[in-house]
């Protein structure tokens, strides 16, 4: 609760129910219109040039890069929790 502030009438509980409203409702359209696209899609035949999803290549390849990028993102508190931490006990 803010202080001073009167949370309990007509104005503030419309509006708050609109903008409510709004922010479940608008972020829906664009996974809608991407979806729209895709079902729009051609179908391509397999080539040389497209990627096979269900080989243990890509599942690997997947795993590698999902593991590569949480490498990266915990890295740097990794390494500079360890030289934070000398330099507080100093």
């Amino acid at each position: 609760g803010f202080e001073g502030l009167g949370d309990n009438n007509p104005w503030w509980n419309i509006t708050t129910g609109f903008i409510l409203i709004l922010s479940r409702y608008i972020p829906i359209i664009g996974p809608i219109a991407i979806a729209g696209l895709l079902a729009n899609k051609k179908f391509i035949p397999e080539s040389a040039g497209t990627l096979k999803t269900d080989s243990s290549t890509f599942g690997i390849m997947v795993l590698a890069v999902i593991v590569i990028i949480t490498a990266l993102s915990f890295f740097p508190a990794l390494t500079l929790g360890p030289i934070a931490e000398y330099f507080t006990l100093r």
